[in-house]
């Protein structure tokens, strides 16, 4: 039994900004004459900002140069980040607090794995950055989930074997990604959809002490 190391994504797991990005998208969908759903955003979920908007071009049949994308990709960004900047420890999700305080409490180490590169005044934003061990963000890898370079830059920052880390993702890509290099996933969110998952849970409230426990010690 090696030393556990656990990795948590950002959006979606440890607080829920995949609904301002949604309204950015959306609002940038309707800039360029389309609509953009609820549904079609599923598609974005742990996928980097550049690919989201290729698939959003993709669904509105639009062209555009390369002086476009950027500067669609940094409008976009600007909406985003006005969102965030209002974000308070309130948007915390539910039950991470508990988890978070209960693994600390063990001393095992934490990293965080996004794809995000707003991961950081994220987490600052709501009270969060010091948690962390190790803070892998869009900054850091240059392959998107399923890759998983995210998850092994993760692993190694916090010195654990790629066995010996738990992964906790609400993204399919992100838990094809931990599969991969056979880290333990956890799907955080619709079961269905993270079936591939090794243990899937609504939220984290329903993750209790004996689980981790568990994980720790497995």
């Amino acid at each position: 039994m090696g030393k556990k190391g656990f990795i948590f994504d950002l959006d979606g797991v440890i607080v829920d900004t995949a609904g301002f990005h949604y309204l950015a998208w959306r609002n940038l969908a309707h800039e360029l004459g389309f609509e953009f759903t609820e549904k079609q955003n599923e598609r974005f979920k742990g996928v980097s900002r550049v690919r989201s908007l290729e698939i959003l071009l993709e669904i509105g049949d639009v062209k555009a140069t390369q002086e476009q994308k950027e500067s669609w990709l940094v409008s976009k960004n600007e909406e985003y980040l006005s969102y965030i900047s209002k974000m308070t420890s309130n948007d915390i999700l539910p039950g991470v607090l508990k988890v978070l305080d209960y693994l600390q409490e063990k001393q095992i180490p934490m990293a965080l794995g996004s794809a995000s590169k707003n991961a950081q005044p994220i987490l600052k934003r709501v009270g969060l950055f010091d948690r962390f061990d190790s803070i892998v963000d869009g900054n850091h890898v240059t392959k998107a989930k399923p890759d998983p370079e995210v998850f092994t830059i993760g692993a190694d920052a916090l010195g654990v074997a790629y066995t010996d880390a738990v992964v906790f993702e609400d993204s399919i890509a992100g838990i094809q990604a931990a599969n991969r290099v056979d880290m333990v996933s956890i799907g955080i969110g619709d079961a269905q959809v993270l079936h591939e998952a090794d243990h899937n849970f609504k939220d984290f409230t329903e993750i209790d002490t004996a689980f981790l426990d568990q994980l720790i010690n497995a």
